[in-house]
């Protein structure tokens, strides 16, 4: 059985950067950047323009992890893209990454898969391109996240606890067959959907009828409470904590590679507090965490490839060294993964 490596990385942001004091100016709403930086850790985030959607940052961060792998496109067996912000509710933005790719104008018409976990939804599609590969069903897998959230956030002060926290990003890696002693090693994923409303963005309800309100012209209206995305922050936080620590204990126990065998940490940037809490929770040092939430604020299901892609460029991250990923997001649902690189 082949084992399944990360052979390239890529991310992409948008050119627009929006900081803190960005959102007080340009957009009203009554907060600081002390007050933003104290309880998120974030001073500024990016936001694509009109028209850029998830599969567009996605395409860019795809090439720069293809050219990396020293791939084509055309190698691709499968393509996997997590997003919470696809361009449409139907179809996912993976058909759109592979026509953006020329995938189609050459006649390569791979499946393609979109995972809906969030936060979390890296991890989840990271250890389902390790099983194929593991399998022998493909040999190599393009695992992207990506995340256009400008558009759908409330920049009011009404909404600006969740409107301050998230960017827009895309971060992409290959995963490879190799017969090298090297690769995803463990992966597990959890979830409790007891808590599935407690962060949301409800925006249709398909139960309903029509799922989408009408009103006398036909017209489909969506009141506030549906359209925006809420948040119990203290559940939020206090379960996060929870889940990630225990994710990340179970891994070493699986795995019988404990906290000082592991040489870079990647944690997904949701709140630098959270991380920093659960740092503190595990003993693990700072120079061997790897942090970008300062500059792009909340990508969801990109930060982790985003982290990926920068520590590797900087050259943090090197060849045999043992990487530990963590996330936790709606649903609940959360994640480990232990990589030799």
């Amino acid at each position: 059985m082949p084992n399944a490596y990360i052979s390239g990385t890529g991310g992409y942001v948008p050119p627009r950067v929006v900081t803190n004091d960005d959102l007080v100016r340009d957009y009203g709403i009554d907060t600081s950047d002390e007050w933003i930086q104290k309880r998120t850790g974030i001073k500024e985030r990016r936001f694509a323009d009109a028209g850029v959607g998830s599969a567009d940052l996605g395409a860019e961060a795809a090439r720069i992890a293809l050219d990396d792998a020293g791939l084509a496109a055309t190698d691709l067996d499968m393509i996997l893209f997590a997003t919470l912000s696809p361009e449409h509710h139907f179809p996912g933005s993976a058909v759109y990454l592979q026509e953006k790719l020329g995938l189609c104008d050459a006649g390569r018409f791979i499946g393609c898969m979109d995972i809906r976990n969030q936060c979390s939804g890296f991890l989840y599609a990271l250890g389902t391109a390790a099983s194929m590969v593991q399998s022998g069903a493909c040999r190599h897998v393009l695992v992207v996240g990506g995340e256009t959230h400008s558009a759908a956030l409330d920049l009011t002060t009404r909404g600006r606890t969740i409107a301050t926290l998230f960017g827009d990003g895309a971060g992409a890696v290959v995963v490879s067959a190799t017969d090298e002693d090297r690769g995803v090693r463990y992966w597990k994923m959890g979830a409790d959907g007891r808590f599935a409303d407690a962060l949301s963005q409800p925006v249709w309800d398909i139960r309903k009828r029509p799922f989408i309100p009408l009103n006398e012209d036909g017209v489909g209206q969506v009141s506030t409470e549906m359209l925006w995305a809420t948040m119990d922050g203290r559940k939020v936080f206090r379960h996060a904590v929870e889940r990630m620590c225990g994710a990340v204990m179970e891994a070493c126990q699986s795995t019988e590679v404990f906290g000082p065998d592991v040489d870079l940490w990647l944690f997904h940037q949701a709140n630098m507090r959270i991380n920093q809490y659960v740092a503190g929770q595990l003993g693990i040092p700072e120079d061997k965490l790897v942090h970008n939430i300062d500059r792009y604020g909340n990508t969801t299901a990109a930060t982790i490839p985003l982290l990926m892609a920068e520590a590797a460029r900087d050259g943090r991250l090197q060849r045999g060294m043992k990487v530990m990923c963590v996330a936790f997001g709606s649903g609940f649902t959360w994640g480990a993964a232990l990589i030799e690189w």
